[in-house]
């Protein structure tokens, strides 16, 4: 089977446990304002990749991501090319390695589904704390989302949440306090992860002739991320 491919990062360490070979697959449904790859949101752009090609490339760095690393599939959005991505998590299950997927969670149905039988973990973006934020600001509703979180909950796939700081939007109490209100009952959830907002993609929207939607947002200080990350312990702990 045949997708398209956007590029791969051999030595990742931020996507998943351990050091990960993580596949960033072509095509992605939303405009989120602080995207950091607007190059994957074309479906059509990318290269033309099968399965087996990938699963080769993926074995050849199994040296360095070891037992406890493994393969992550982030994008664009993998959601929308969902059989691809099962075909490929097949092979790593087979081969007794570990598969996560990195999604929006915006996009629900039968073939998605099934692609989670191979998911050992789900890397789940939750953007925004309002339906009035993702819409104006991701460009899907966020009830999306909140049931893709609760098809992990009922099958029990451990979910790692992400969630971008962004100063004077995302980074408030009272987005804290939204997001734990959102997060509290779900057992899935093991970790919630505070990513910093940055500018360094802003290249690739002048590249593409497309406007930054968040320039008029400041890059998140050094620190900020692991400030929300205490703050959010401390409320979990009320």
């Amino acid at each position: 089977m045949t997708g398209n491919i956007h590029s791969i990062q051999s030595l990742g360490t931020v996507d998943g446990p351990g050091v990960r070979t993580v596949v960033f697959m072509q095509g992605c449904p939303l405009r989120c304002g602080y995207c950091h790859n607007p190059d994957t949101w074309d479906p059509n752009a990318g290269e033309t990749a099968d399965t087996a090609e990938i699963f080769a490339k993926i074995k050849r760095f199994r040296p360095y991501f070891g037992p406890e690393g493994g393969v992550t599939v982030s994008g664009g959005e993998p959601l929308l090319q969902p059989d691809f991505v099962r075909e490929l998590f097949t092979l790593c299950k087979n081969d007794g390695i570990h598969t996560a997927l990195d999604t929006s969670g915006c996009i629900w149905n039968d073939r998605a589904e099934r692609l989670l039988e191979v998911t050992d973990l789900v890397l789940l973006d939750i953007k925004m704390t309002t339906d009035a934020d993702y819409r104006e600001y991701i460009g899907c509703p966020m009830e999306k989302p909140v049931f893709f979180l609760k098809k992990l909950e009922e099958k029990g796939i451990p979910v790692w949440i992400r969630h971008v700081a962004v100063p004077r939007l995302t980074d408030t109490p009272e987005d804290l306090a939204r997001l734990r209100g959102l997060l509290d009952g779900f057992s899935c959830v093991r970790k919630v992860e505070f990513l910093p907002f940055h500018k360094i993609c802003a290249p690739k929207y002048e590249k593409l002739g497309i406007p930054f939607p968040f320039d008029r947002y400041p890059a998140a200080r050094p620190g900020l991320a692991e400030e929300l990350s205490q703050a959010y312990a401390r409320l979990r702990q009320e």
